[in-house]
């Protein structure tokens, strides 16, 4: 059971690469996400969901992105002390990518292709579009940046 999610590498905030298959089994919300964004407080409702959940086998991945608003500007100890401090972020989260344009990261590309947006629009309309992975590493959801995390919970309960 090796899907092609699983195939691909990201580098964390920290530093050093990644494999997502390490994540393999279980379910994945995956969230591009921003320090100076009005959506920036899902940080908590994502940690809550996190600190419920991973026990059962969820995994939020956070990937930090500029394209918007440059919402983001800051370097990798930046994000991870404002994420700290501010909502107490424990879920993984990887050093800062693009997720639109020639230089999209790989995982992204394909996390647009398998789920398109609105219209069939592959484009990420903004911060906070979270995709929901199921445990065989498919996946099943694309939600927009309004949806608040509370309200994939329930989805979430069913891949578990």
């Amino acid at each position: 059971m090796n899907a092609a999610i699983h195939e691909f590498t990201a580098e964390r905030l920290a530093g050093g690469d990644q494999s997502i298959g390490a994540y393999a089994g279980k379910v994945l919300l995956i969230v591009n996400t921003a320090s100076n964004c009005g959506f920036t407080p899902q940080y908590e409702g994502l940690e809550a969901l996190y600190q419920r959940y991973r026990e059962r086998g969820l995994e939020v991945l956070g990937f930090p992105c500029n394209q918007f608003g440059s919402q983001e500007p800051g370097e990798a100890d930046e994000i991870a002390s404002f994420c700290q401090k501010n909502y107490g972020v424990s879920f993984p989260m990887f050093a800062k990518i693009e997720v639109n344009g020639d230089d999209t990261h790989p995982l992204y590309r394909y996390l647009k292709k398998a789920a398109p947006g609105l219209l069939g629009s592959e484009s990420i309309k903004w911060n906070f579009t979270k995709f929901l992975v199921n445990r065989q590493g498919e996946v099943t959801a694309r939600y927009a940046s309004a949806t608040s995390p509370e309200a994939i919970a329930g989805d979430i309960e069913k891949l578990l």
